[in-house]
């Protein structure tokens, strides 16, 4: 169990106990999420999940009970799928509506209690009497969590029979079979297992090599823990042999296993081979115990997510009854002339051989199958999607070439070629008939608020409105200025009363001015934040609405903005480049307009990565900088200091720059926890060169543009995602003097870190996209874009580019032929197609 989930399960246990009042920790959840997102990193856990996490509780305290249960829940459902051994949460709020999701804010921590880890225990578990068992209906859960398996009226009925008709499984067993998100006989014919360790192909010890990714069995030799860095952490070692030869092992902040490991004990370890002062070692490595009986087979087992008082043993047998006896009798919804044409095996054959395969091959080619259902049902969903966004009548904007070249030379720069077309797409769209449905992808700086603006002002010419949804009050101030300075320019400019911002810190008589505005239509652009979907807000004519850092907003808040109109014309941007692979699938019902070059006159930035040691030299830099005029950031993963984490802290690091580094220079300081009017002050002081230099955490990573700023630092480097830092790196370079950005990570060992040494290699976005993607998964590209689907392929691999170009190929081929599935051949994939996206039509934006 990681140290970082468990403390957050508790917060979030208190937190459902005492009524959503936010006094689970004192100062409120969101309270703590500085110190336990850097803890969560330190544990190994996922970005995509501690960006899950933190997305939903930054603005937890200004959410009402209701939405603040919903939020838990949707918390708690995506821990117990990310990992399962983490049980049930009957402790957790059940799910009224879907989660919202707030401003992006930086919480700290202070906590009533602190929180042990708790040991989960694999005791095989008691033998029940076998009890007789109406069968159950599965209980409904989010379409998140829809497997691959879809039902169709051909999958058996039983299937959906409780657990307990399964000889030794009991009531007991079958509640804690619960926690593995198993209900029903279908649940189990679909609980993949997580690995495998193939007893066919064991490798001896002394055959390993460095940066081999294997299993390896042995016995435990010895184990030993011991405090480090100070105390704030602990680690495990423990060395196995097998007779061949001895690798030595090493966890991280869980002393429990200590006492786990016993001598002699056989374990198989699964990970990475690496290398210390000579000696073949594995850090933080998957374990199980193993079976002795096993050992001999030559076989492959498959190896499950387990919860407590759960052994692999007795569950491998379950899962036996269950495929064994019901896999060879579902009918496949795909069909023949499909599975054919891709050349894949029948469903039926892909389930025995996923849970109990042959061999490898046999193993490649159950997982290929179940992995193609997968994107092949997304496919088919997005095209569904387009059709049904482009089967409705959208206003129609004719917008005359005259005036639209008189627009451009208002400019006071020249559009780039990408900016021209994007704007061309924009106007092709207007003019259509149907509603647009585009996004506008580009790299960080790539001028993308130039084409907003352009769009935003063809509206506003015809006299309808404009909305423009930003994650951020910073963001949104950010835009709000930017298109307040261009849309009032010029022979059919709008005047400062027709363009307002909303956003929550918004004076409540203010509020109440612009709603107003906006009811009777005297406004005509409106930026802000999660502000505009409030109940009380509605438009005279809103006709277009644009999302700023779509996938930072829910599928609901998307959507709620779309109501405030009638097919309204949509356009959403990111600053986050999307790989190709994301762009077919997820991406699939949108229209696209890339953005891949820069405005002219902009210069590369130089990229360096510095050991700690090397400070003083970026300290240099940023003098002789300022000296020149310029201005610099200062970025830093903490606000205040932990006693767990290892990293500087913006708040303390501030202090000591102020009065020992830069003391005649002036040093601004700018995190989350601060008041929104007292950012606005930091940030104004900083535009108007009243500080040298900004000392700040991860809130500029969007929606600061200081166009004297030259040098960024970014100090705990390794602590951040790549998308993050190319976004934090976007924050220099947007005038025409020469920037740097400077990395330091927290010790000299993490020099040699990948993401760092691709962001000094790069300064592509779509590049560095498509190297997040491979190494952190497609969470940082989605946000919660998808209800239906999210993050939760089971088998595909979101970056397995010929797979999903055969699974689109299939798509489009059934579509064109027949796109409401109505032949008879395609009647049960219809059902299951339907089945797999529930009620949830996706989200369209």
């Amino acid at each position: 169990m990681y140290p970082s989930i468990e403390k957050l399960q508790k917060y979030v246990r208190l937190e459902a106990k005492n009524g959503y009042d936010n006094k689970a920790i004192i100062g409120g959840l969101a309270s703590m999420l500085e110190t336990w997102e850097a803890e969560a990193r330190n544990d190994g856990i996922t970005e995509e999940v501690i960006q899950a996490v933190t997305g939903r509780l930054r603005d937890y305290e200004g959410l009402s009970p209701d939405s603040r249960k919903v939020t838990l829940f949707g918390i708690g459902n995506r821990l117990k799928r990310e990992y399962p051994e983490l049980g049930s949460e009957k402790e957790l709020p059940k799910q009224d509506s879907p989660p919202a999701q707030t401003e992006d804010d930086e919480p700290s921590e202070q906590t009533q209690e602190e929180v042990a880890p708790v040991e989960t225990t694999e005791s095989a578990p008691q033998q029940e009497s076998v009890e007789k068992s109406t069968p159950a209906r599965r209980p409904a859960r989010p379409r998140s969590e829809s497997v691959p398996g879809a039902s169709t009226s051909k999958t058996p009925i039983a299937l959906n029979a409780a657990l307990t008709v399964l000889q030794g499984v009991g009531p007991r067993n079958a509640a804690t079979l619960e926690k593995l998100g198993l209900f029903t006989l279908r649940d189990m014919l679909y609980n993949f297992p997580r690995r495998y360790d193939d007893y066919s192909q064991l490798k001896p010890i002394k055959s390993l090599w460095y940066g081999e990714q294997v299993t390896v069995i042995g016995s435990v030799q010895s184990v030993t823990g011991r405090p480090i860095r100070g105390g704030k952490s602990h680690i495990t070692e423990a060395v196995i042999g097998d007779g061949t030869g001895a690798l030595r092992l090493s966890w991280f902040n869980q002393p429990w296993l200590t006492n786990r490991f016993k001598k002699g004990m056989s374990i198989s370890v699964s990970g990475k081979v690496d290398q210390y002062l000579g000696r073949l070692v594995m850090s933080s490595p998957d374990w199980e115990m193993i079976e002795t009986e096993n050992l001999h087979t030559n076989r492959i087992v498959p190896i499950y997510a387990l919860t407590a008082k759960i052994t692999q043993k007795w569950l491998r047998k379950q899962m036996n009854q269950v495929i064994s006896y019901w896999a060879p009798k579902i009918t496949d919804h795909l069909p023949d002339s499909v599975r054919l044409a891709a050349k894949l095996p029948r469903l039926d054959t892909a389930l025995e051989n996923v849970h109990f395969p042959k061999t490898q091959a046999h193993l490649k080619l159950a997982r290929e199958r179940l992995a193609f259902d997968e994107i092949f049902f997304l496919q088919m969903g997005v095209l569904r999607q387009k059709r049904d966004w482009q089967s409705v009548m959208g206003r129609i904007f004719d917008v005359p070439e005259e005036w639209l070249q008189s627009r451009k030379d208002a400019l006071p720069f020249t559009l780039t070629a990408s900016q021209d077309k994007a704007v061309s797409d924009i106007v092709m769209d207007f003019g259509s008939g149907r509603p647009m449905n585009r996004l506008l992808q580009g790299d960080v700086g790539s001028g993308k608020t130039v084409v907003a603006a352009m769009a935003t002002e063809i509206i506003a010419h015809a006299g309808a409105q404009t909305a423009i949804m930003a994650p951020t009050s910073i963001l949104a101030e950010q835009h709000y200025r930017s298109l307040s300075k261009m849309l009032t320019a010029g022979e059919s400019a709008l005047t400062e009363s027709e363009i307002r911002l909303l956003v929550g810190d918004t004076p409540e008589a203010r509020k109440q001015e612009i709603r107003e505005g906006l009811l009777n239509g005297s406004i005509k652009v409106i930026v802000g934040t999660h502000a505009l979907i409030e109940g009380n807000v509605s438009f005279a004519d809103l006709q277009l609405a644009i999302v700023d850092e779509q996938h930072r907003f829910g599928v609901d808040q998307r959507a709620t903005l779309r109501e405030k109109g009638e097919n309204l014309h949509l356009l959403v941007m990111t600053a986050t480049p999307i790989p190709r692979s994301l762009a077919l699938t997820v991406h699939g019902d949108l229209d696209i307009s890339v953005m891949d070059e820069m405005p002219a006159g902009r210069q590369e930035i130089d990229t360096h990565v510095l050991r700690p040691r090397e400070r003083e030299r970026a300290y240099t830099m940023i003098r002789a900088q300022v000296l020149d005029g310029k201005q610099a950031f200062i970025i830093y993963p903490l606000v205040e200091e932990s006693e767990k984490i290892e990293a500087r802290a913006a708040v303390k690091e501030h202090e000591s720059l102020q009065a020992e580094v830069f003391r005649k220079l002036n040093v601004g300081l700018l995190h989350g926890r601060m008041k929104p009017a007292e950012k606005d002050e930091v940030m104004e002081k900083f535009r108007a060169k009243e500080y040298d230099i900004l000392v700040a955490t991860t809130v500029v990573e969007v929606g600061v543009d200081i166009p004297n700023a030259t040098v960024m630092l970014i100090e705990g480097a390794d602590r951040f995602g790549l998308a993050q830092l190319h976004q934090l790196r976007g924050r220099v370079g947007r005038g025409m003097d020469k920037s740097y950005c400077l990395l330091i990570p927290t010790d000299n060992n993490d020099t040699e870190n990948e993401r760092l040494l691709a962001m000094a290699a790069s300064n592509d976005g779509f590049v560095l996209a498509e190297k997040d993607l491979q190494q952190r998964g497609p969470g940082e590209f989605l946000g919660t874009r998808q209800s239906g689907y999210g993050t939760g392929l089971r088998m595909a691999s979101i970056t397995d580019i010929d797979l999903i170009e055969k699974a689109r190929e299939r798509a489009q081929t059934i579509f064109a032929e027949d796109a409401n599935l109505e032949k008879e051949e395609h009647k049960l994939l219809g059902e299951a197609l339907d089945d797999f996206w529930g009620e949830t039509k996706g989200d369209v934006s």
